[in-house]
Formats: C-alpha cells, structure tokens, sequence
C-alpha cells in the first residue's frame, strides 16, 4: 500500500461538475445489447485505489472479451479532471469517486440512474447500504460500492508486551489508551506511544468522528445541513489528543503530519497504538517484524464503539455510451468470486455484509473484528464535505491545529463549530 494515499483529496476551489441532465441514463445507449463482446471500456479511479483497482480490472479483463483500461489519478488532482471531463463530456465509461464526494457526483448528474439494474441483483439486500445510501440522490441509485474500509484501532502487541502490558488486551477507554501510550513512549529509543496527524483533515474525519459516534452523538445530520462537533464527546477526544502532543507521545513529527506518510512508523514498529483503517491490513498480514491487534474505536468512556465507513463507489458515466458492458463489470465486482476471490482474499473488506463471514476474513479474528465492526458505522453526507473537512486550508483541518497547538480546545470547538456551519448553510 502506498503510504501516500492517507492524504485525502485537496479542495483549494469549487469545481463546476455540471453535464446533461441529473442522471442521464434513459438518454445513453449502449452501442451493443451483448454486455460482453470485446467492447473497450475506459475507467477512472484515484490513486488512493491504485493497487486495489488494478487487481479488479486485471481479473475482469483475463476473463472476458471487454476490456477495461484503467487511469490512476493523483488524488489532489482528481477532481480537477474530473470538473473538466465533465464540463466537456468526455468522462470514462465508468467513474469512481470517493464516497465522500459521491453527493455531490450525483446531483451534478456525473452518472447514469442504475437503479433497475442493481435492484435487480439476487444479493441487493446485503450491498453495503452505507455506500449505496450516499451514492443515491432523489431515491435513485448511481453507483454502487467499490472499495469499503474501516476505520480501527491498530496495536502493536510487541511493543505492549516490552512496556509490561497485556499483549491480548487493546486499550478500551481513552484513560487506558493514554496510560499505555505513556509507558510504551518509555521504552525510549525512537518509540512512541501514539501516533496522530495534526494537519490532516481527512485523517481526522476517518478517526476522531467514530470517537463522537460511539458517544452517541451524530457530528453531522441526515440531511447534512448541520454540523455537531462543539459537544462533549469531542471535548474529551481533543482534550486527550492534546495531552499525547504535550507529553511527547508521538511523533515529533505530529503538527505538520497531512497523512502522506502517517502510517509509517506503525508499519516499522516503532509506535505501540494508532488509529487508522482497515486498507493497511494488506501490508500488515504480510510483514513479519512485529505481531499486530486490532480493536474497535471506541467512545471516550468505552461505553460504546463505532467506526467510519469510507472507501469508494463507481457507477456509469453520464457520457458513457457503453452501459450494458460498463454495467456488466460493475456487477462482476460485486459477485461472490470477485468479493472472496480478490478483495477479501487480499485483506481488504468485501463490499457485501452477506460475504463477512468468507474463508479469508473468517480465517483471521483480526480482520473479522474489522468486518463485523462495519454495522456500528457510518458514512456521513454533506455537499461541501471536501472544502469544509479535507480541504488543508479548511475549518475542519483549522479546528484541529487550534485544539492541538492553539489557545485551547474550548475555544477551537466554538469557532470550528460556527465557521462549518456557515459553510454548510452557504452550499445548502
């Protein structure tokens, strides 16, 4: 896994993703009824998906006549082209998008209405609802899940058994998690206890929002027209972070961490607990330096546990003229051989809850943790989720930095709180 694609996609501007009609499906034919018959299908994915996506497109193109050939995007570059695609109609015939962004594909009118076809699908109950929620727009349905993953708690049971700790027991409270960061950080020698990323806003959504949810609270609403983050759940999950940035429980390198090498240290064993997600397991289960845990993320008091739900979604480009073959390796990606055969098989977590329980990650109590972790989760909606929370120079990334290195966190929530909400209220 390249370490790089933590850094989730840059938003400096808003980009104009305006084509034809919202959902243009009844108006894009495909050139054949015949979904296999040696079409060549064009696709775009960001680079966050590289390896994954290359896998799936490798299987499909070894064992049917289309062929599929797939474009890798820098992920700070992606919806830039994607903007100019569409605003000159000559986007892939099949698009994926972060699942975050997928709103905002959708009312733009980015993809063809597949609703028929993917409820046409013997397993249509067990597709993961989460992606398939954000990924409809006026009840319709545009694209379907690509890539799942999971956001957890990663442990390193070495480094607890060195520092005297339980190596089967993970930290359950945030009392726990910091009493064990500080006696690992005291084996010295380059270790740390933890590990966070201060100038990352994605990295903070995709750990610090399951903390607030497993606390009962919501962060953002339904609709995604308010935002919640001024509450004592985050008071907690700030107040404590702050203390393992004040005691040199990280990396030094902590403040000016935008993702683009967070999960580094973990994978050379030199920090004992971190907060990541379940795309690093790949490399995990094929390292040898160090043995692993995982654990839920959990709210401050341990009191319940939650998990953010991110990953990707593709659907069929509104400029495609090949729906029947598009739709054709759409639907073989969700099917059982490629779910078990190649995502799972490989680590990663299959996009159908029916499939949890496959050979591969069943074989494993680690990754089954992740996958039966995934109904206490969340994907959260919002129009301008990428400026107001990834976007480096954005509120959210602001309200980090501010209660991490800044006046305080009180304060940092009051203003993060007033500055996402005007921003949310200025899309709707």
């Amino acid at each position: 896994m390249a370490i790089n694609r933590w850094r989730l996609p840059v938003i400096g501007v808003v980009v104009a993703l305006t084509v034809a009609a919202c959902g243009g499906g009844g108006s894009k034919t495909s050139s054949s009824s015949n979904p296999d018959d040696g079409t060549q299908l064009t696709m775009w994915v960001r680079s966050a998906t590289d390896q994954f996506s290359q896998r799936l497109v490798d299987a499909y193109n070894s064992s049917h006549k289309n062929h599929v050939a797939l474009t890798i995007i820098p992920n700070d570059n992606y919806l830039t082209k994607v903007g100019a695609a569409a605003g000159s109609k000559s986007l892939p015939d099949i698009l994926a998008s972060d699942v975050v962004y997928s709103p905002n594909y959708t009312k733009q009118g980015l993809f063809q209405d597949i609703s028929a076809d993917v409820k046409a699908l013997p397993f249509y109950p067990s597709i993961a609802q989460s992606h398939l929620k954000v990924a409809s727009y006026d009840g319709k349905i545009y694209a379907v899940p690509h890539k799942l993953d999971s956001s957890v708690l990663f442990y390193n049971k070495d480094l607890f058994k060195q520092a005297g700790l339980d190596p089967e027991k993970a930290p359950a409270n945030f009392t726990e998690m910091l009493a064990d960061a500080r006696k690992i950080t005291a084996l010295g020698h380059g270790i740390t206890g933890f590990d966070l990323a201060g100038s990352c806003g994605g990295c903070g959504v995709y750990t610090l929002f399951p903390y607030a949810w497993a606390a009962g609270e919501q962060v953002l609403s339904d609709d995604g027209k308010k935002v919640m983050i001024n509450t004592p759940a985050f008071k907690s999950i700030f107040t404590m972070y702050k203390q393992m940035s004040d005691e040199k429980l990280v990396d030094s390198s902590d403040k000016a961490q935008d993702g683009s090498t967070w999960p580094a240290n973990f994978e050379a064993g030199k920090v004992g607990i971190l907060p990541l997600g379940s795309p690093i397991v790949g490399d995990l289960l094929k390292q040898t330096k160090f043995k692993w845990g995982v654990a839920p993320l959990m709210a401050p008091d341990g009191s319940g546990t939650s998990t953010f739900i991110g990953g990707d979604v593709a659907g069929i480009s509104a400029t495609s003229k090949h729906r029947a073959q598009a739709w054709d390796f759409l639907k073989w990606t969700l099917e059982d051989n490629a779910q078990v055969e190649i995502i799972a098989k490989n680590g990663d977590l299959p996009g159908r809850t029916d499939l949890s329980g496959n050979k591969y990650t069943a074989a494993d109590p680690r990754t089954k943790l992740i996958a039966d972790g995934l109904k206490n989760g969340h994907t959260p909606f919002a129009l301008p989720f990428g400026d107001l929370f990834n976007n480096p120079n954005g509120p959210w990334v602001a309200t980090i930095r501010a209660a991490l290195y800044g006046p305080g966190v009180d304060q940092a929530l009051a203003d993060g709180q007033s500055k996402i909400q005007a921003g949310l209220d200025a899309a709707n």
